[in-house]
């Protein structure tokens, strides 16, 4: 989960004073008053709970650390070792490492758990700093770009940073569905279609995944694939046979291998059953959706069979 806070922090910080140098700094317990929250009536404070030992922390640190020192005085990072400060670390309710809150005024306003893509960072910092905002183009990217690499965790973030920001985003809302089906969470995504109205129901990104969750529902019933290996050794030609395979492999996760199957039998013969081949195809495509490279691969495939 990216956001833990429900509310929007503001466009524009309500300090107006700015920091001295040094704009990044290690704190603790004892002056987390004075360096976080006297501090931040001057200007939006960043808190980084970290660990020497967190991998992610690695990570955001130095990013965090550098966006700020972008800001010429009007963002103050203030870093704290949860190892060394367990107390506080509770009292804010830090389960998981790397998690970030930032402070205006006295009080936490905005944060987020996991370790973000800098572009996230960037919008983070922009949003207490009255910068342009979130690059929803950007960021919606990034999160397809995750979503197809096998990287459905990080993706989530991305498409909950858009909907934080415009919650009828079709495109965001279908990521974050994508996201749930990746999980196994086909219930969820059912509730959630079931209760869309149009225009966002009928939306093109929203039926792609009204057929990615027809596919992941018919997966939970799909046949052992070996039987069905071993019909085709015995006869190539058999089409039936084939396109219950590319069924059974698509429903274990093996994209590549069923859309391989069904060009196979388009190359056989691409009219057999009305074209049953090529219509699962495009079902397969619409649930991976354009930008994941089976799609991408399989329709140059598809075209050099369609026009040889």
């Amino acid at each position: 989960m990216s956001s833990i806070f429900t509310a929007n922090a503001p466009t524009t910080p309500a300090g107006a004073g700015g920091f001295a140098p040094p704009l990044v700094i290690e704190s603790d317990t004892s002056r987390f008053v004075a360096d976080v929250l006297e501090a931040s009536r001057n200007g939006p404070v960043i808190v980084d709970f970290w660990a020497p030992w967190c991998g992610p922390c690695k990570t955001l640190g130095p990013a965090l650390e550098k966006l700020v020192k972008q800001r010429n005085g009007r963002v103050r990072l203030v870093k704290i070792n949860v190892d060394e400060n367990q107390s506080l670390a509770a009292q804010f309710r830090v389960q998981s490492i790397p998690t970030v809150y930032a402070f205006l005024n006295g009080k936490p306003l905005d944060g987020f758990m996991g370790a973000l893509p800098e572009s996230q960072l960037k919008a983070f910092i922009d949003r207490l700093d009255g910068g342009p905002g979130l690059d929803v183009d950007a960021v919606m990217a990034e999160g397809r770009a995750l979503l197809d690499a096998g990287n459905p965790e990080e993706a989530m973030n991305a498409f909950q940073d858009i909907l934080s920001v415009d919650q009828a985003h079709p495109g965001a809302l279908a990521g974050v569905l994508r996201c749930q089906l990746a999980f196994g969470e086909i219930e969820a995504v059912r509730e959630v279609l079931d209760a869309l109205e149009p225009p966002l129901a009928t939306h093109a990104d929203i039926t792609a995944v009204r057929t990615a969750l027809d596919l992941a529902e018919r997966a939970q019933h799909a046949p052992d694939p070996r039987p069905l290996l071993a019909r085709l050794e015995a006869d190539p030609a058999d089409h039936d046979s084939r396109l219950a395979l590319a069924e059974a492999l698509f429903a274990r996760g093996d994209a590549q291998g069923a859309c391989d199957q069904l060009l196979e039998s388009l190359r056989r013969d691409r009219t057999w059953n009305e074209g049953a081949a090529r219509v699962q195809l495009l079902k397969f495509w619409e649930a991976l959706g354009p930008t994941h490279p089976v799609t991408v691969s399989g329709r140059r495939k598809l075209s050099s069979i369609l026009f040889s």
